[in-house]
């Protein structure tokens, strides 16, 4: 009799990139972060000596059932990612496959000699923080489970005059105000880019807008990262995922807002103005006019993605929180 499930190492992201594919829309974890092209992207970037030691299950009929993407550094594991540039990570795994999965992660990690697994970005609804600590400490790891940060999201409204009658009366009333004075300035507007080609040649003027912004943008956008974020828009916009916006003013762009639009969601994944015109609240406004557009297309949730910066807020985000699990063998039933 054949067993229910077995285990094959992942090797590569082309191994079962299309089986992944079909994987994600079966499981409670479906958001870009966890795709194959945005995991391979990322590891050709920011590998850094790290070599891949996930696997993946099988059920009794040859369908893949579960993807753990790992990595390790001698005998640590932890998630293919970082923090820095993943907002949600975790294992795909199709409904109701929860049960065999997890206690299979286990066994393998113990099998390979793990001594430690790091998981980050695990979202507040997700299975793996439900049901992997309890397990762990049954067999004998020591588990820390600590809050990570926040990622505001609104579950969108059926229209714009909802929305606004859905945030504080403060916020109202002060984005209504802000958007008539932009109006009053005339010569603007704002638009959306999604070709690939037009996407790749407008990453200088993103970038510029995003260093002059804000100091510690300009100091997280090293070299290694720019380089990423321009192969990102570039693989984004060839699977349809881009949605690149710029607000123009006296036909200067004032403003831009990289989004993602994946499985029913827009995602606010980083943004940039020119302080010259802050006077305009161009970054709030652009992002609002994401956040309306996003609405309109019926899509079920606007993400602002991690961090709690105000503007999220005034937006009317509500928090979702993210968090780490560690786990650490003890030598006692592991």
């Amino acid at each position: 009799m054949l067993p229910s499930t077995s285990s094959t190492p992942l090797t590569s992201f082309d191994q079962i990139r299309a089986q992944w594919q079909q994987l994600l829309g079966r499981s409670s974890v479906n958001n870009l972060y966890v795709t194959p092209v945005w995991q391979e992207l990322w590891w050709s970037e920011f590998q850094d000596g790290r070599s891949l030691a996930g696997f993946f299950l099988t059920d009794s009929e040859g369908e893949v059932s579960a993807i753990a993407s790992l990595s390790r550094a001698d005998d640590q594991y932890s998630l293919v990612g970082n923090s820095d540039t993943f907002d949600y990570n975790d294992f795909i795994v199709a409904s109701g496959e929860e049960d065999v999965f997890y206690p299979a992660l286990l066994d393998a990690i113990s099998a390979d000699g793990a001594q430690c697994l790091d998981l980050f970005s695990i979202s507040e609804d997700s299975p793996t923080l439900e049901l992997l600590p309890d397990l762990a400490r049954g067999r004998g790891y020591a588990v820390e489970v600590a809050e990570e940060d926040v990622a505001p999201r609104i579950e969108l409204a059926d229209t714009w005059d909802d929305y606004l009658a859905g945030l504080s009366k403060k916020d109202r009333h002060e984005l209504r105000r802000k958007l008539r004075r932009l109006d009053s300035q005339g010569n603007w507007r704002w638009y959306c880019v999604t070709d690939p080609a037009e996407a790749s040649d407008r990453m200088d003027t993103f970038i510029d807008l995003m260093r002059r912004s804000d100091p510690d943008k300009a100091e997280f956008l090293t070299a290694e990262r720019e380089a990423f974020f321009r192969r990102m828009v570039e693989a984004t916009a060839s699977e349809d995922i881009l949605r690149l916006f710029f607000m123009e003013m006296d036909d200067l762009a004032v403003a831009a807002s990289l989004c993602f639009d994946y499985d029913g969601v827009r995602m606010l994944y980083n943004s940039g103005h020119d302080p010259e015109y802050r006077y305009y609240s161009v970054g709030l406004l652009l992002h609002s006019l994401c956040l309306r557009d996003a609405l309109e297309s019926g899509y079920r949730y606007f993400d602002f993605l991690r961090g709690n910066e105000p503007y999220k807020y005034r937006l009317g985000g509500q928090d979702h929180h993210l968090y780490r699990i560690r786990l650490e063998r003890t030598g006692v039933g592991a």
